[in-house]
């Protein structure tokens, strides 16, 4: 028996090791080609290494313009949505009333629904109140999936704290402002970053549910790529996403850094 735990171990180790290779050699295959020259129009197979894409990031003019679409879009369905969707984790955690269910149930809805249908969905609507689709309907659709995803960090974040600090703070006097800014928010504050990095990294991913409600005047950047693929993939394209892979990374480096760092200080 002794012999076989060591032997099955090996075995899961190289399975789990297959299955991130598995997932990550897409990504490791657009930062490689992101230093490549392309013979032609397609950057799709190996040429030679150059550095020039990355000293010329923005070169195409309609790329660059997609991406500050993208980033504008999520910046502000990102803002919207982690501070309703914060109050609504606060709200569904700390407090009972009637409805509470339903509530967290149509918290859960968007995430289970395919975005397909979320996007034709939302088509509908605008259409059938002859709302012209442009940016508007655009944030206003990522804001409503992004809800669902930062009211649930959240309140994964919120489930095992300890309300009893709120209660101990009024008791000497604050007021319950004072309180939420100085105990309860700092408290919460990783999961509230981390839902709001998830919401952002969602909202600048999105294609399906965009390509129903972005009309014809806004074009984000997955839109921008998905509609070219058939007349060209630039090199710039793995150089965008490249450069928008290493600042994610740098983020979530930096949040583990403080988070080690702040474990480490003594009390």
């Amino acid at each position: 028996m002794s012999d076989k735990r060591p032997f099955r171990s090996r075995i899961l180790g190289l399975w789990t090791l297959g299955v991130y290779l598995w997932l990550f050699a897409p990504i490791v295959v657009v930062v490689i080609f992101s230093f490549n020259s392309p013979a032609g129009k397609f950057n799709t197979s190996w040429n030679k290494f150059t550095l020039d894409n990355w000293a010329h990031p923005f070169r195409k003019a309609d790329y660059t313009e997609a991406l500050i679409t993208s980033l504008q879009v999520a910046a502000v369905a990102c803002l919207v949505a982690t501070i309703f969707g914060g109050l609504m984790a606060l709200a569904t955690s700390r407090y009972e009333f009637r409805g509470k269910g339903l509530v967290n149930f149509i918290l859960v809805l968007p995430l289970t629904t395919p975005e397909i249908v979320m996007g034709s969905s939302l088509f509908t609507l605008f259409f059938a109140r002859d709302v012209s689709f442009g940016f508007t309907t655009v944030v206003i659709a990522h804001i409503l999936f992004c809800l669902s995803f930062v009211a649930l960090t959240v309140q994964a974040r919120v489930r095992g704290f300890d309300w009893s600090l709120e209660d101990a703070a009024m008791d000497l006097g604050s007021t319950p402002w004072r309180t939420f800014r100085t105990v309860t928010f700092p408290l919460i504050l990783p999961g509230i970053a981390a839902a709001g990095l998830l919401s952002f990294a969602l909202s600048i991913d999105d294609y399906i549910i965009t390509s129903f409600i972005a009309g014809d005047q806004t074009t984000t950047f997955p839109m921008r790529i998905f509609n070219a693929n058939k007349t060209e993939i630039p090199a710039q394209v793995h150089v965008i996403a490249t450069a928008l892979l290493f600042i994610a990374i740098s983020l979530m480096a930096i949040g583990a850094w403080r988070t080690v760092r702040r474990n480490a200080t003594p009390a």
